[in-house]
């Protein structure tokens, strides 16, 4: 810093002005190389929804598509012990 020492107020402002006109300057540089950077696209409509390709794995896999109620498991009638716990 011994650039600033001795030096008149008018001679920091011309030090000051020089710094800034260099920085100003290689700013304008490095933003006129810099790559532009693409435009985003918007990504393509789907071709088929989602109700669509449902309907297509349905016919293409039937037994995936049956009804899943007869394979859940019979409810068995309570016991007296079971019935008993539930009226507490």
């Amino acid at each position: 810093m011994q650039i600033l020492f001795n030096k008149t107020i008018e001679q920091c402002r011309q030090l000051g002005a020089r710094g800034g006109r260099a920085y100003g300057r290689n700013l304008r540089l490095r933003q006129s190389q810099a790559p532009i950077p693409p435009v985003a696209q918007l990504p393509p409509p789907p071709v088929e929804t989602v109700h669509q390709a449902s309907l297509r794995l349905d016919a293409q896999f039937p037994w995936l598509a049956e009804d899943c109620s007869r394979h859940t498991q019979p409810k068995l009638p309570l016991g007296r012990s079971q019935s008993a716990a539930r009226q507490k």
